[in-house]
């Protein structure tokens, strides 16, 4: 399979056409509300990012921020699989894969790198270094397109051939987060026999049967009721995608309020505003990756890929039995932690940690926690 060195390009003419759409845009009219996000993204929010977007984002300095570690690409069945690799001080023999989700990117993971690849420059011990290898989902950042949607399945498919066929990992762990946590999900369940342990924040999979206890009918009457809350995005993405491909083409600043709405309510602000829990760089930097990419339509089809492959219901007899590791994050509101007795009828769960904060984003919003839980996991196998 052939690897190839990779460098983010963003030329000054393509960054200037986004820049100038930005700036034409013709803001629509917004509630006169105290809290304009339980509309959508708030109105004076989207205002102020765009503003410095224009303004006071260094774009060039993101882009050389998206090149300070090694990266490349890989042909892999279809596609061109794009992938951080950084040989930590594991020096190969301690292969961890993360894997991101939807609205986010590879970036994702940028505060966590070095600490889990060189926990001795941070007063850590270098025997709890990782190799790490952080692909961009197929369809999304610089990995290329499908040519029609792809799902989660398939998607683990072509990353154990990444770890085992390309870059020749025996056997490796895994950890991921929204659609990154069924992608390492769907590892453990097909590709056991490489994958030795994964790690997960968010959890996909539903085991066979329904509720047992009174702990599972309430956990599954509240997510219901989030889901009518903050689940309108995934039932146009998982149905009709396409719908909002064309209406957000040629609209970066429509394309950064649906990302952005979806970084408000999954974050955990209890105690922080958005912009506290990341810096305006970071989300603009994670937004233009989408929009400098063209991922925001085939990222959007990733939903309807699930649907394709079947859905997370296992039938009887399904289990997922590689040992898994969960990291709960307080602050997920709509995809919060089962209880465990539901997690344990489709996982063989062998750690449990409930978090002090953090949300949907995890690696991004609280990288020391989830930086130690990953070495504490590791360490415990």
């Amino acid at each position: 399979m052939t690897v190839k060195p990779f460098t983010v390009d963003w030329t000054a003419d393509q960054v200037g056409k986004v820049l100038d759409l930005v700036r034409a845009y013709p803001f629509p009219p917004a509630p006169a509300v105290d809290n304009g996000w339980a509309y959508g993204c708030d109105g004076a929010f989207l205002k102020d990012i765009c503003a410095h977007w224009t303004d006071g984002y260094d774009w060039r300095a993101a882009v050389s921020e998206l090149n300070r570690y090694p990266q490349f690409t890989a042909r892999i069945e279809d596609f061109d699989i794009h992938f951080i690799h950084v040989v930590g001080e594991a020096g190969g023999k301690r292969p961890l894969l993360l894997t991101h989700g939807w609205p986010g990117s590879h970036y994702e993971f940028w505060d966590s790198i070095e600490k889990l690849a060189f926990p001795s420059r941070f007063g850590g011990k270098a025997e709890d270094a990782f190799d790490l290898i952080i692909p961009s989902l197929p369809g999304f950042g610089f990995s290329s397109k499908p040519q029609r949607p792809i799902g989660q399945r398939a998607t683990a498919r072509l990353f154990n051939s990444l770890m085992t066929e390309t870059l020749g990992y025996g056997t490796y762990l895994a950890q991921g987060g929204d659609w990154g946590g069924l992608v390492t999900s769907w590892l453990g369940f097909d590709h056991g026999s490489t994958v030795k342990a994964i790690h997960l924040n968010m959890m996909s999979f539903r085991p066979h049967g329904g509720p047992t206890s009174e702990a599972e009918v309430a956990w599954l009457t509240r997510t219901g009721a989030a889901m009518q809350q903050l689940g309108a995005y995934f039932l146009l993405q998982a149905s009709k995608p396409q719908s909002l491909a064309w209406m957000a083409a040629g609209n970066p600043v429509g394309q950064a309020a649906w990302i952005l709405e979806r970084f408000y309510d999954w974050s955990d602000l209890r105690t922080k505003s958005l912009i506290g829990a990341y810096s305006k760089d970071q989300l603009l930097t994670n937004i233009m990756i989408y929009v400098m990419t063209g991922s925001f339509t085939t990222g959007a089809w990733y939903y309807r890929g699930l649907m394709e492959e079947g859905g997370v219901q296992f039938t009887e007899g399904q289990r997922c039995e590689t040992p898994t590791a969960f990291a709960n994050f307080p602050g997920e509101a709509l995809y919060a932690a089962p209880p465990r007795s539901w997690a344990e009828r489709a996982y063989n769960i062998t750690r449990w940690t409930d978090m002090a904060t953090g949300g949907h984003f995890a690696a991004m919003e609280e990288p020391d926690l989830f930086v130690t839980d990953l070495r504490e996991w590791a360490a415990s196998l």
